[in-house]
């Protein structure tokens, strides 16, 4: 396990002039993405749930490395909006979703709450077993992240054994059950015939541990995020499972950033506020994008 805790200087993460150069280096790279996302639909892995999701596309010709990307508690759109739609989807989804197409990966966000009546989300602190067993975050939202590996393997425009899985919170949690060698939604799974790579950032890892216990291994590389600070999830359980990966033979990953919140990489007032959340923002950008181009095809 490679774990990652960044200094803190006056809660700074990083020296001034290292910073600088990190957000040089995102505005120099491509172009603001205008292009506004496209409604798709498959079905769930549960057999039942007609799925809506909302891609991104590179403006370069395919094919191209994809990224399935899983909403947290909070659902997909934005709470300032009254409709669920592509026109309403919240800030973080859009940027990450941009983020992804700007950089030659066709970028998928599922949302696996409003298809089964729950659009508006959930509160946090209710992840209790007050949550309907539906929207469960380890045994049916993996059928959802593989029912998108298969859309997006269908499609021609898409590299097939390059798809990778991000998640955040919830949907964080999601990707790391996903993961798992005995992953619900896929049967002997591999590097080939699964997700090439996962980005699990500040999910909440009880849920995980209690799933799998002392068992637990991914069967792709991952890469986990999440702050000292954290005050929905508990980051010392995700340090035990990745204790557990490791000890098992997963290829693992584990970055704590010291004084960072929940959701820290919202672009919202009060996220970028705490200048912690804002610096761990950008770093985990560049930390998302090396590593999942770690395993493109050269």
């Amino acid at each position: 396990m490679h774990t990652a805790v960044l200094p803190v200087v006056g809660r700074t993460l990083m020296p001034v002039a290292a910073l600088a150069l990190c957000v040089l280096a995102l505005l120099a790279g491509p172009a603001a993405w205008a292009q506004k996302a496209q409604a798709v639909n498959f079905t769930s892995g549960d057999g039942k749930t007609e799925l809506v999701a909302y891609m991104y596309l590179p403006s370069t010709p395919g094919p191209h490395p994809a990224v399935v990307m899983l909403h947290g508690r909070g659902g997909l759109y934005s709470t300032l909006k009254q409709t669920f739609d592509g026109d309403s989807l919240s800030s973080r989804h859009v940027m990450w979703g941009k983020f992804w197409a700007e950089r030659g990966y066709v970028g998928l966000l599922v949302d696996s709450f409003g298809p089964r009546g729950y659009a508006r989300g959930f509160e946090a602190g209710t992840n209790d077993g007050s949550r309907p067993a539906s929207v469960n975050e380890i045994t049916i939202r993996p059928l959802d992240a593989y029912a998108a590996l298969k859309f997006l393997r269908n499609r021609p425009d898409v590299i097939k054994d390059q798809v990778f899985l991000q998640g955040w919170s919830n949907g964080g949690s999601t990707a790391l059950s996903a993961a798992s060698i005995v992953a619900p939604g896929i049967e002997a799974p591999t590097e080939t015939t699964g997700f090439r790579a996962f980005l699990s950032m500040y999910p909440a890892c009880a849920q995980v541990m209690r799933r799998y216990t002392q068992t637990y291994r991914s069967y792709a590389p991952m890469l986990v995020l999440i702050g000292t600070d954290d005050e929905e999830v508990n980051p010392e359980r995700c340090a035990r499972l990745s204790e557990i990966a490791e000890r098992n033979g997963s290829d693992w990953q584990f970055v704590l950033y010291p004084g960072v919140e929940h959701s820290y990489d919202t672009p919202t007032k009060k996220r970028e506020s705490v200048e912690a959340n804002k610096l761990a923002a950008e770093d985990s950008k560049q930390r998302a994008q090396a590593f999942f181009g770690k395993f493109l095809a050269r």
